[in-house]
């Protein structure tokens, strides 16, 4: 498949999701990106948010120099079933806070637990480098999202403005959302 002339592999889903260790699939692994997997992470962000949040925002939701400016302040982990991308978090150690941004899940891995196994992941390492709160941002036009990380601990903490370099068909903010790791 290629996105934006860029080749991109989703892989399917295995026959039947076992788990091991915490992870949803027992050929699962979290790694930290490098900058050679800039343009993967770019495709599956893309192809992950287009179908989230096609209907307020145009067009990409990223590129590669927006992810690359990223790696200068955080950390990209990836999650490879069987040695291909199938789902993407950014992570940000911010003193005694951290953020997690950009989970992305390749469609075919949706509401396979792997979203959660890469904020449980975010979570830890953010825990064991010191942070006792965690950040998040969601989008007020996307009202799902609040209950979701409000089960997962988080409580709303905030507004921020929708970056202006993405463009939006709508009016929208983000709704920010904390977490104490303690």
């Amino acid at each position: 498949m290629e996105l934006d002339g860029i080749p991109v592999n989703f892989p399917g889903p295995p026959a039947g999701i076992a788990r091991r260790n915490g992870l949803p699939y027992p050929s699962m692994e979290i790694r930290v990106a490098t900058r050679s997997d800039i343009p993967q992470i770019v495709g599956l962000v893309n192809v992950a948010f287009r179908l989230a949040e096609g209907f307020f925002v145009e067009g990409d939701r990223t590129n590669p120099t927006q992810i690359e400016a990223m790696f200068q302040t955080g950390t990209f982990l990836l999650a490879d079933i069987s040695g291909e991308l199938a789902a993407c978090v950014y992570l940000e150690l911010r003193g005694e806070r951290a953020y997690f941004g950009l989970l992305s899940v390749d469609p075919d891995h949706q509401r396979q637990g792997l979203g959660r196994a890469l904020v449980d992941e975010v979570e830890r390492r953010a825990k064991e480098a010191g942070c006792g709160i965690m950040d998040i941002l969601t989008v007020n036009v996307r009202p799902e999202l609040v209950p979701l990380y409000s089960k997962m601990g988080y409580a709303e903490s905030g507004t921020a403005p929708f970056p202006a370099h993405v463009r939006i068909k709508m009016p929208c903010h983000f709704v920010r959302m904390s977490k104490d790791l303690e």
